[in-house]
């Protein structure tokens, strides 16, 4: 398969780095575009649009080096946080806008209660996606 419109939803964690190094490779062969975003979640007693720069220069930050991470690739990525009450359904949200081919999500090996664990923006994305998804587990 072939795709040339990639979203890669990007968490902070170490996972993002290889997971964008696919997409850059997945990428090439169609000579597709990949855009990264990075949710900011904002408490409901605050208003969506809240200046939150401590998340906000965070986010910021994480973007640059994924965007770093995507030149060594010798690939554009186009980086964006977005302000959301919850993560799923803007990367949903997002993919739907875009008109993305693929969405490509990296995980880390967590548990929970002893027991292995997605959390709860990956089932979301998996029951909710317009488009194929791909985890890659780190």
């Amino acid at each position: 398969m072939e795709f040339d419109k990639i979203l890669v939803p990007i968490s902070g964690t170490d996972a993002d780095e290889e997971t964008m190094r696919l997409a850059c490779r997945l990428a090439k062969k169609a000579k597709g575009r990949i855009w990264a975003v990075y949710v900011i979640t904002v408490q409901r007693t605050l208003p969506l649009d809240a200046k939150i720069e401590p998340e906000i220069q965070k986010a910021e930050d994480i973007l640059d080096h994924i965007e770093m991470v995507a030149e060594e690739e010798d690939y554009k990525v186009e980086a964006e946080a977005l302000q959301a009450r919850e993560a799923g359904p803007a990367i949903i949200d997002e993919a739907v806008e875009r008109g993305v081919g693929l969405i490509l999500m990296g995980i880390r090996h967590k548990r929970r209660f002893g027991q292995f664990s997605l959390g709860n923006v990956v089932p979301y994305v998996l029951k909710n996606s317009p488009c194929p998804v791909i985890l890659h587990q780190q």
